[in-house]
């Protein structure tokens, strides 16, 4: 099974409408953003989706904030999962007090093998931890939230070998492709479910619906 996840969630009633949906984890950015929640903002969130079932796992995003920091807003907002997009590294996800989805971001110049490589440097170091890769189109300073794909065929290898979420550029008409391309452990979408910079609940069902599609 395919999970899904619906990130960039800023609004309670936004959350309610992907968890009744179907989504499997719902993610809420701490880093700068447009889609930034405060604390107080994203432990209402949790606390909205606390009652269905299934209830959708709570993903804090953050980017080169300080481990202290991370792990008081897990604790202070009852987060599940915590997903960093920045430059952290091995020993500051060892620090982390909750399971990790480590992004690693792609380019246009990179390549099959150099993208394994980096993926396997991260699952060997995280040997016998709750862990994960998201790939997500970056680099040149850019820490996603770019809503543009990157080449899938240089990630067929890496998505084979190890439980990998793809991000970046998803919508509901392409994701179904990249489900069957790549048959990820997950897909990631933010603003491929949203319209005029707000989350959009048909947008939200439609894209679930295209990946249980595809499956």
């Amino acid at each position: 099974m395919v999970r899904v996840k619906i990130c960039g969630i800023s609004e309670v009633e936004h959350a309610g409408i992907a968890a009744e949906a179907g989504a499997d984890l719902i993610g809420m950015v701490f880093a700068e953003s447009k889609r930034h929640v405060s604390p107080e903002r994203a432990l209402q969130i949790v606390e909205a989706v606390s009652g269905i079932n299934p209830r959708p796992v709570c993903v804090g995003v953050f980017v080169n904030a300080p481990v202290r920091e991370v792990n008081h807003t897990i604790r202070e907002c009852r987060l599940d999962r915590v997903q960093l997009s920045g430059d952290e590294t091995i020993d500051f996800v060892r620090k982390v007090e909750r399971p990790v989805i480590k992004v690693i971001h792609v380019s246009p110049s990179d390549d099959a093998t150099g993208l394994f490589k980096r993926v396997d440097t991260w699952y060997e170091a995280m040997k016998g931890r709750d862990f994960l890769c998201m790939l997500d189109s970056g680099g040149n300073g850019l820490y996603g939230g770019t809503g543009k794909r990157f080449n899938w065929e240089i990630a067929k290898e890496t998505v084979f070998h190890y439980p990998v979420i793809i991000a970046g550029g998803l919508t509901v008409e392409n994701v179904g492709e990249a489900v069957s391309v790549l048959k990820p452990w997950g897909v990631d979408v933010s603003s491929g479910v949203e319209t005029n910079g707000r989350k959009d609940p048909q947008k939200i069902e439609a894209f679930i619906r295209a990946v249980w599609n595809a499956e």
